[in-house]
């Protein structure tokens, strides 16, 4: 320790590295499920595996907005773990765990109903919707594990493990190509083999965390039931994290909603764009994670001195990651369209909005960290009331893009900049106003 009662600055870029690093990877590990489920998918035909592209897209929102379980429960088990009370910290963590199970029932029984009106949303041709019907049905049974997944990984990073997270999430992603390969192509299921090989993938996964939460509980004398005031309490903060999570999704629902109205070649090339801009997101993602854990740590050891060597260290870290993803990004804007489709044309079209994309990494660098940081310090409330602000800048933004309507590379670059530009810089606004200040780093267990 430093004389001041702080980490000393080697401590702590260690600690960030430490958690940030397996964090990364098992980031890296969430998309692969799908990868493997697509390319697997993709040889039985068009028809399947655009059947998978709907079912996928209903499950991803879902899942997305569920995220907050993860996000809620890293603060609340990582403060407690920091005030010294490890076994009230497994225990809030496994309130969690029976919230994202109690939420996982509700939403796979409401989910397996509804599957034929959700996929007649995106109004597809007979063949393509019965495989998008099949694949959804099934794999609606997975929701509850994965729900359950969230709220694990968030216990162990609260516990400043994110090690173990990266173990069980790698031999899920084995299980699951394995079993897949095995029942569409050995036992000749179809697409029906690809749904149910993941979701035996995703309970073994959970039973996986609960024999390792198991023996943290035995451990630290913790409970393994539900408290009505920890799962009370996970609700309220989740609630709020929710809030914060439907702004993020509302914002690329109505970026995707303007690229479509561009034009055919502009909404492809904006795919693209995006993949790009979310494939770079894992490497910061990884730092905001660090800064969660750490973070509540360090609140609830009341060690403020440590809370700001930990933003400062994890901003400049985000900052220049940044740079280097959008160096990445810009030195290979001309080729990534060629790599994709093979088509000139589209490679021409999205290299502007990559230049636009790469600009903005640093940018994107530090408002994932803010982010990171005031979830940990458990300020969900703050985060909800800024996710509506930020929407309140961006939106007027989108209308003008989407009213002028230009096509082409200027269109879609004009598009980028709403996005990358606009609507980053007004979360950078929001979550920097936010940490200038004191008001977010309430110490203690609780």
């Amino acid at each position: 320790m430093a004389s001041d009662g702080t980490a000393p600055r080697d401590t702590v870029n260690r600690d960030i590295l430490r958690l940030a690093v397996p964090a990364l990877g098992a980031l890296i590990a969430e998309p692969l499920f799908l990868i493997v489920d697509s390319a697997l998918v993709g040889h039985l035909g068009v028809v399947p595996l655009a059947g998978l592209g709907i079912a996928s897209a209903v499950l991803q929102t879902i899942v997305g907005l569920m995220v907050f379980l993860a996000y809620s429960t890293t603060p609340a088990v990582a403060r407690r773990f920091g005030g010294g009370e490890p076994g009230r910290a497994v225990s809030a963590g496994i309130d969690g765990m029976w919230l994202a199970l109690g939420l996982g029932a509700i939403l796979a029984l409401v989910g397996y109903v509804t599957t034929p009106w959700l996929v007649g949303l995106f109004g597809a041709g007979p063949e393509v919707a019965a495989q998008a019907e099949i694949y959804l049905g099934i794999s609606m049974w997975g929701l509850p594990a994965m729900l359950v997944v969230f709220a694990a990984t968030g216990l162990l990073r609260g516990m400043q493990d994110t090690v173990t997270p990266l173990w069980i999430a790698g031999l899920g992603f084995a299980l699951n190509a394995g079993l897949n390969w095995l029942l569409i192509y050995g036992l000749g299921w179809g697409i029906a083999g690809s749904a149910a090989g993941t979701v035996v993938a995703q309970w073994s996964m959970v039973a996986a965390y609960v024999v390792v939460i198991g023996r943290l509980a035995r451990r630290h004398e913790a409970s393994v039931l539900p408290q009505r005031e920890g799962v009370g309490g996970t609700a309220r903060s989740g609630g709020w994290m929710f809030l914060r999570t439907l702004s993020l999704r509302a914002a690329l629902l109505a970026t995707v909603a303007v690229a479509t109205g561009l034009g055919t070649a502009e909404l492809a090339g904006w795919q693209v764009v995006f993949i790009i801009f979310s494939t770079a997101a894992f490497a910061l993602d990884a730092l905001a994670i660090a800064a969660q854990a750490l973070i509540g740590k360090a609140l609830g050891a009341h060690d403020r001195g440590t809370v700001k060597r930990v933003l400062r260290r994890t901003l400049a870290w985000g900052a220049w990651f940044g740079v280097i993803v959008g160096a990445i990004v810009g030195a290979f804007s001309g080729v990534i369209g060629l790599l994709f489709t093979g088509d000139p044309e589209l490679a021409a079209l999205i290299q502007p909005a990559l230049i636009v994309l790469a600009v903005a990494q640093p940018l994107a660098g530090v408002v994932f960290v803010l982010d990171g940081v005031l979830i940990g310090a458990g300020d969900a409330k703050y985060l909800a009331i800024a996710g509506g602000l930020n929407l309140v800048v961006f939106v007027p933004a989108l209308v003008i893009v989407a009213v002028v309507g230009a096509g082409d590379a200027a269109g879609l670059a004009w598009l980028a900049f709403s996005f990358f530009g606009v609507y980053l810089l007004a979360r950078l606004a929001t979550l920097g106003w936010r940490v200038r200040g004191d008001a977010w780093m309430r110490v203690g267990a609780v």
